[in-house]
C-alpha cells in the first residue's frame, strides 16, 4: 500500500485509502511539543486581552501590569484629544468674534 509523504522532517505520512494522517515509525513527539508551545502561546494571548494573570514572559508579580499600562495610556489618549477639541473650539471662538 502506497503512503504520502506530508512531512518527512517528522516522519508523517497519509494514508489515503483511510483518509488519516500517522507516522511512518517515528514518533510524534516534536510535533506535540510544537502544539504544545503553540497553545500556551496563544492562551498568553487571550489573556493579554483580559488585561489580568500573569504571562508568559513577564516577571513575577506583574499581574496588574497590563490593566494600569492601558489605563495610562487611555489618560494620556484622552488628555490629547481634549486638548486637540478646546483647541479647536477656541480657534472657532476668537475667529466668530473678530479677535484673528
Amino acid at each position: 500500500m502506497a503512503y504520502i509523504q506530508v512531512l518527512p522532517e517528522f516522519g508523517l505520512v497519509a494514508d489515503p485509502m483511510l483518509g488519516i494522517i500517522t507516522s511512518a515509525g517515528e514518533s510524534l513527539s516534536p510535533v506535540i511539543e510544537k502544539v504544545a508551545t503553540l497553545e500556551a502561546v496563544s492562551d498568553d494571548l487571550v489573556n493579554m486581552l483580559a488585561g489580568e494573570g500573569n504571562l508568559l514572559a513577564s516577571f513575577p508579580n506583574r499581574e496588574s501590569g497590563l490593566a494600569i499600562g492601558g489605563s495610562i495610556t487611555s489618560l494620556w489618549y484622552g488628555f490629547a484629544i481634549g486638548l486637540f477639541i478646546a483647541g479647536i473650539l477656541a480657534f472657532q471662538l476668537m475667529k466668530s468674534s473678530g479677535v484673528a
